[in-house]
């Protein structure tokens, strides 16, 4: 099971920009489409982008169109969540995942532990 790392979550003032890092330190993730997830106490994991692991496509949520871009730094085993003008509504736990191409939870299999990203003024 691959093993993930999320980091790069904190508080930021509305309209602030934060970038989300997800890493595997014992498998390359190359092999894998990542997604990335966020989840508020009381409601459900909603998938918020994901890339493939083929050609580096990418798919976004509604909610994540315009704002958020999600990259791959193969050399570094690394996947990206870069998120721009950050609202209010975007505060939860972020979480990257491996596995399909998809923003359905059920496509994937290996999950990380989660990163807090709070924005608030």
């Amino acid at each position: 099971q691959v093993q993930l790392v999320e980091s790069g979550g904190g508080l930021v003032q509305p309209g602030g920009s934060l970038r989300l890092s997800c890493v595997a330190s014992e498998f390359t993730l190359d092999y894998y489409a990542i997604g990335w997830f966020r989840q508020v106490p009381g409601k459900e994991r909603e998938g918020v982008s994901c890339i493939s692991s083929a050609d580096d496509s990418t798919y976004y949520a509604e909610s994540a169109k315009g704002r958020f871009t999600i990259s791959r730094d193969r050399p570094k085993n690394t996947v990206y969540l870069h998120m721009n003008s950050l609202k209010p509504e975007d505060t939860a736990v972020y979480y990257c995942a491996a596995g399909r191409f998809g923003l359905r939870v059920d496509l994937f299999g290996s999950w990380g532990q989660g990163t807090q990203v709070t924005v608030s003024s």
